[in-house]
């Protein structure tokens, strides 16, 4: 399956996989895709581990996660947490 025919979804947990997670997990966190609205473009996410809680977890979906995901997949229009 090409790129361009991959759903949103798919390509979210790609980004996720292979940008988004190692890092977290070298900060002892994680990160779940809990659902896709593949109309509105809006990811909603748990933030897992050390990332579960932590003050700076606002910051890391917002400037990291968010970003990140809005850069690499134009569809996407925001990141919630859940």
């Amino acid at each position: 399956m090409g790129e361009n025919n991959a759903s949103l979804r798919e390509k979210v947990e790609k980004v996720i996989d292979e940008e988004i997670r190692p890092a977290l997990i070298q900060d002892g966190g994680n990160i779940a895709v809990v659902d896709v609205d593949e109309e509105k473009g809006i990811v909603l996410v748990q933030l897992l581990g050390a990332c579960h809680g932590c003050p700076m977890s606002q910051f890391t979906l917002g400037m990291f996660v968010e970003q990140r995901l809005k850069q690499k997949i134009p569809e996407v229009k925001r990141v919630i947490p859940v």
